[in-house]
């Protein structure tokens, strides 16, 4: 028998996760693991290259655990761990850096853009996180990373630093490929659909969260933007709309053909009243799963607890294959 390919994932617990990130990540992961060994974490070393309150920090990571596990991601089928409870990942990442080019880390683009959001902290965690994310990737020796077409460039530059030392020091790490899902891989926001959609726009009504009311989720989406021409279909002329039928489509499994025929001659108020209630009827259960969840809190930590076990080991193998090869001493 084959073994199985394995996948890995993660998700900065920076904020509440959002409508996005369940489409276009967490409701795939949920379906991979049956053909995958799959490992997924939550990424909160990569979160505090932006200054985040240490509370509210805490509290998000297990909410996203519970939100994880209320998604349908079984931790007895995949190996769910919080980033910094295995510090291979940070010991790996600094040789990493050593190994990354200034030019390659000037490139990303997610650099640019954060340096001029955070203007007054571009720290060199900042710059230097692609590394970590390698690290992430390659510790595992991951064959495919799950990511959304912004991320494809870290996946990139990952597979440049693959080649790297594995040119330098042998056969090391597996050359990892993107894996990117065809449907609801890029949620645009539902007040800007030129972007995607971010958890740091929960205030604008652009955003809906996993964990945010049925009124509230109405709500945002009765106040979508759309556009003046009143007809529901897909066109790159028509991002709002084109946006709100992927949405609806993920939430029902209907083709964009069969959207445009059911609301044919239907005006954007019924369109949008029907999408937000396809939207509440595909979150409640995992709202009210993950409230339940993040009031258990010895499940959550004899969850995070295993899945940081099983992920060291894995882990841990590489990183004394790398110290080797670099030419460390053996502790």
């Amino acid at each position: 028998m084959d073994e199985k390919k394995r996948i890995l994932s993660g998700i900065k617990p920076s904020g509440d996760l959002t409508l996005g990130s369940y489409m276009g990540a967490i409701k795939n992961w949920a379906e991979l693991a049956d053909s995958y060994d799959c490992f997924y974490f939550l990424a909160d070393l990569h979160a505090i290259t932006v200054r985040q309150n240490p509370a509210d920090l805490r509290r998000r990571t297990l909410a996203q655990l519970a939100q994880y596990i209320a998604c349908g991601i079984d931790p007895e089928k995949n190996t769910i761990f919080i980033q910094s409870h295995v510090p291979a990942h940070t010991q790996l990442g600094w040789v990493l850096d050593c190994y990354t080019m200034f030019g390659e880390l000037s490139r990303m683009t997610q650099f640019k853009d954060k340096s001029a959001k955070n203007a007054d902290n571009i720290n060199a965690g900042l710059f230097t996180y692609p590394s970590l994310m390698a690290a992430d990737i390659i510790l595992y020796q991951a064959d495919l990373v799950p990511v959304g077409e912004d991320q494809k460039q870290h996946v990139e530059l990952t597979r440049n630093i693959v080649q790297r030392f594995n040119g330098v020091y042998g056969e090391t790490f597996k050359m990892p490929e993107p894996f990117i899902p065809k449907m609801g891989a890029r949620i645009m926001s539902l007040q800007h659909p030129e972007n995607k959609m971010s958890k740091s726009e929960t205030d604008t009504g652009g955003c809906i969260c996993l964990l945010d009311s049925p009124d509230d989720i109405r709500r945002s989406f009765k106040r979508a933007v759309t556009d003046s021409e009143m007809s529901v279909r897909c066109d790159p002329s028509k991002p709002g709309v084109s946006n709100l039928m992927q949405i609806y489509a993920v939430c029902t499994g209907k083709t964009m053909d069969e959207i445009e025929r059911e609301f044919d001659g239907r005006g954007y108020g019924e369109f949008k009243e029907a999408v937000g209630e396809a939207v509440v009827t595909l979150l409640t259960p995992i709202r009210e799963e993950a409230q339940r969840l993040i009031a258990d809190k010895a499940y959550l930590e004899s969850v995070y607890r295993a899945g940081a076990d099983k992920a060291s080991q894995v882990a841990e193998k590489t990183l004394r294959k790398v110290y080797k090869k670099v030419g460390f001493v053996a502790r």
